[in-house]
């Protein structure tokens, strides 16, 4: 297993459920010994949760898996070998006869200037813990200077991409200086400013616009300045230019555009489709033997949609682990092989302070009965910490947040560019 997300994590959750004790030896491989829980991320950038509880222990939760810490950066399907490479740099080889590729997928980085060096990515604990800190010392930066420019740039902060993350990121985000706010004398609501940009016509465009409408609303009644129609031309370390000629002096812009797979798949010669691994109906990568790919790095067929391909999703990665692990415990004579079928059961969207949309099972809702509807869908998918993200979330609503910044993570970390930098893969061979 090459990537423990959504995807990897729940494939060996199910294989260790279906699978004799002697059946296989499971192994993954993964940078971290945790899998994270991505959709709660915002709140650890808003200072709502703590970041442990959005990082599920592998070693606990997957107790027969051998994990190996490091980076994949080749993989041979003739020899069926996988080239690891570990924190200190040394290199391992691992043999496989099952293959599942769940890397999962990086920033989409788009050809914009200064993006790379400027902008802030927004996919790991480090990214979300310093977000929260970057905002915090921009404040304390702000209320330093006697410059009225310098002051305004710095308490300025910048979103790009209204999608499910920037969407509840600047929600989050807009809720933690309103905190930080509270115990400063010389900064007021007023001071500060949250952006919104996406080139999309509105704000969460891949849901039902019963849904988007209330999500910009809110951000709107908040003071967010919701941007569409436009996007980012360049970005500098003071300013962000937008293609219809403005420009927004900030030293704060988030990166939530999009995302793409994991370069590892570039470096395969395997088939493709739209740069994602192509996969049968069964999830198995076509050519060479036992090698299947689930998650966003893998092509699947809507069957609710034909000629389209499920989006890149926890909800279908999730499902897309599970049914991998099936297919394999089914090669290995255990079960029966299944095809992957999962029609959308609907998204929630939390807005912070109380707010959310979401619609479950298609139902479009708002408000508290969202937010009651959001939380327990989280509760219920988090594979761990389910009591302690319970305690954090009720002592949320009668007790303020704790608003401090601790400078764990340097400012040369959470750039896109060093953000997302990893072992290169190499050529695989295919003999």
């Amino acid at each position: 297993m090459v990537g423990t997300g959504f995807a990897g994590y729940h494939c060996l959750r199910t294989l260790e459920r279906r699978l004799p004790a002697d059946a296989a030896d499971l192994v993954a491989v993964n940078p971290t010994d945790y899998m994270l829980y991505v959709p709660l991320l915002p709140e650890v950038a808003g200072g709502t949760l703590d970041p442990r509880r959005v990082a599920v222990p592998l070693r606990s939760k997957l107790s027969r898996t051998r994990l190996v810490q490091g980076h994949a950066t080749a993989v041979d399907t003739d020899a069926r070998t996988c080239t690891v490479v570990d924190v200190e740099g040394h290199s391992h080889v691992l043999e496989w006869d099952y293959l599942v590729l769940t890397v999962g997928s990086v920033t989409r980085l788009l050809s914009i200037p200064g993006v790379a060096e400027h902008a802030i990515g927004f996919k790991s604990v480090a990214e979300g813990i310093f977000v929260r800190d970057h905002v915090l010392r921009q404040l304390e930066l702000a209320e330093q200077t006697d410059d009225p420019a310098e002051r305004a740039a710095r308490a300025t902060f910048v979103v790009v991409g209204a999608g499910y993350t920037g969407t509840e990121l600047v929600a989050q985000g807009h809720q933690l200086t309103r905190e930080a706010l509270r115990d400063r004398r010389t900064l007021t609501e007023r001071d500060v400013r949250w952006i919104l940009v996406d080139i999309a016509p509105r704000v969460l465009p891949g849901l039902n616009k019963r849904l988007s409408g209330p999500a910009e609303r809110v951000l709107r009644d908040r003071g967010v300045d919701v941007r569409l129609g436009t996007s980012v031309a360049e970005i500098t370390e003071t300013c962000v230019r937008l293609e219809d000629g403005s420009e927004i002096p900030s030293r704060t812009v988030v990166w939530c555009v999009g995302v793409r797979p994991d370069p590892l798949v570039e470096a395969l010669d395997l088939p493709d489709r739209k740069g994602r691994l192509a996969v049968t109906g069964h999830l198995r990568v076509p050519g060479p033997p036992g090698v299947y790919a689930a998650g966003d790095v893998a092509a699947v067929s809507d069957a609710f949609h034909p000629g389209e391909l499920c989006p890149m999703t926890a909800q279908h990665a999730q499902r897309q682990g599970r049914v991998a692990a099936l297919n394999i415990a089914a090669a290995l004579g255990h079960g029966k092989p299944r095809l992957y079928r999962h029609r959308d059961l609907g998204f929630v969207v939390d807005l912070a302070a109380g707010q959310a949309v979401a619609d479950p099972l298609h139902v479009p809702l708002r408000g508290w009965p969202a937010k009651v509807i959001t939380r327990g869908y989280h509760l219920l998918a988090l594979p761990a910490n389910r009591l302690r993200v319970a305690v954090e979330w009720a002592v949320d609503l009668v007790a303020r947040r704790q608003v401090v910044q601790f400078g764990f993570v340097p400012p040369q970390r959470a750039t896109i560019a060093d953000a997302d930098k990893a072992p290169e893969p190499t050529p695989a061979g295919r003999g």
